[in-house]
């Protein structure tokens, strides 16, 4: 594929995982890491940057993107996980976090203090607006939408360049937070989780693939190797951004106590602008941002219902916008710290079944595999995803000693680490393959 090309579907995949709610995750993480940096970081890279590179990649290996290659394990686990997905980035979390990263940037710095009537009142009007607009969907998302990425782009490049000039000669801050209990690459590595865009590129995935199409590519190889070339130029501007927002986070001292309920990466970042750009920088960034978690909220509410429309007819398209706004509405409400918080255990349950995935989907690429080998790993990583989380922590209202048994959980390779679904991903696809030796293998078409 021509160079300019890949420049053109890359800029659009960037476009689409350079959400403006992503934007207050390194920051905090640089942060909170504070001598700690670089493994935090590298963790946080790799699944809030490298792991969305290979998810688009292995979209790309199946025509018919991952509801294809979902099939091969079975038709129920692709609906279900395809679901899943959706809602999570979706009407759940993506959507209302679109919501309140928009109040807490645009709206908080003018106000003395987080009030819940000032959020309320605002996402009323905030999503009303989203509503009217995702009745006629096409006109501010392609317009508008297209031309605020690159002045975002462009304020936050001047806002990083601005920062690495001011805080050059100041040393890290001391580690906070989860970083202290932890290792630095775990904590960086699950707090990506948060950016959403792994299993989010499992949706963009197949965008892309229309794309590069659209421009005239059709044959298997051309639509691989142009999805590795637009994911590869996406996937380094993104890295590029996250390290330089982290470092930023990493070197400049806050003044006092942030809000209570306030979100820590909006808190650094307004500030950061108002020190290094003034009062007109704060403004500037605040618009920009606000009118970027906008038309982000519309595309995706827009697709989360073509998605359920598509899967049950019945309910109109219109119902179903209504439906997700209202959803989107009450969650917000919540307030955004709430919603990154409980966002954390529905992650931490779908990001080792997509990597388990994407991974498999790879594999058995170049290694044609039986049913089997697919089956087993995935829907064991998918039970121990949910029983781990279950044990980690009381999300559910659980403590792990009213569970005794979950306890041999601890005895799994690498648990300490998190990392647990690697070993039962490769030991499961080693079962399925022996097992399944004698049935046909699957080839990707």
């Amino acid at each position: 594929m021509k160079l300019k090309y890949v420049f053109v579907v890359g800029f659009m995949l960037f476009a689409m995982f350079f959400g403006a709610g992503n934007l207050i995750f390194p920051p905090s993480i640089g942060h909170e890491s504070g001598e700690h940096f670089w493994p935090g970081v590298i963790g946080f890279v790799l699944t809030g940057v490298g792991l969305p590179l290979i998810a688009v990649i292995a979209g790309a290996i199946s025509k018919g993107g991952y509801d294809e290659s979902l099939n091969h394990v079975s038709k129920w686990f692709s609906i279900a996980f395809m679901v899943a997905i959706f809602l999570t980035i979706g009407p759940f979390f993506a959507i209302p976090r679109t919501a309140t990263t928009a109040y807490e940037m645009s709206i908080l710095p003018y106000l003395s203090d987080t009030s819940t009537l000032s959020l309320l009142i605002f996402t009323v009007l905030y999503f009303l607006i989203v509503f009217l607009i995702c009745l006629k969907p096409g006109y501010l998302v392609d317009t508008i939408g297209k031309s605020l990425t690159p002045i975002l782009l462009i304020t936050i490049v001047l806002l990083i360049i601005m920062g690495i000039l001011n805080y050059s000669g100041l040393t890290p801050n001391e580690t906070s937070g989860a970083f202290l209990e932890k290792s630095a690459f775990s904590v960086g590595f699950t707090e990506g989780y948060l950016t959403m865009d792994a299993i989010a590129a499992i949706v963009f995935s197949l965008i892309v693939i229309n794309a590069i199409r659209g421009l005239g590519f059709s044959s298997k190889r051309d639509l691989l190797n142009g999805t590795i070339q637009s994911a590869v130029l996406a996937a380094v501007l993104l890295g590029v951004i996250y390290v330089a927002l982290a470092w930023i986070g990493n070197r400049v001292g806050l003044p006092g106590e942030i809000a209570e309920g306030q979100n820590l990466g909006t808190f650094i970042l307004t500030f950061v602008a108002e020190d290094v750009l003034g009062g007109f920088g704060v403004f500037v960034l605040a618009t920009i941002v606000f009118l970027a978690c906008l038309t982000t909220c519309v595309g995706l509410i827009v697709s989360v219902s073509e998605y359920f429309h598509e899967l049950i007819p019945r309910v109109s398209y219109v119902a179903w916008v209504s439906i997700f706004v209202l959803i989107s509405l009450v969650l917000a409400n919540q307030g955004l710290s709430t919603i990154i918080q409980g966002s954390v255990p529905v992650l931490m349950i779908l990001y080792p079944i997509a990597m388990t995935v994407v991974s498999l989907v790879i594999f058995t690429y170049f290694v044609p595999s039986p049913r089997l080998a697919l089956q087993i790993p995935v829907y064991t990583v998918s039970i121990v995803s949910i029983l781990t989380v279950i044990f980690r922590s009381d999300y559910f209202g659980i403590s792990a000693l009213e569970v005794l048994p979950l306890q041999v959980l601890e005895y799994l390779p690498l648990f300490a680490a998190e990392f647990e679904w690697i070993p039962i991903l490769i030991v499961g696809y080693i079962i399925g393959y022996v097992s399944g030796s004698k049935q046909p293998k699957i080839v990707y078409e």
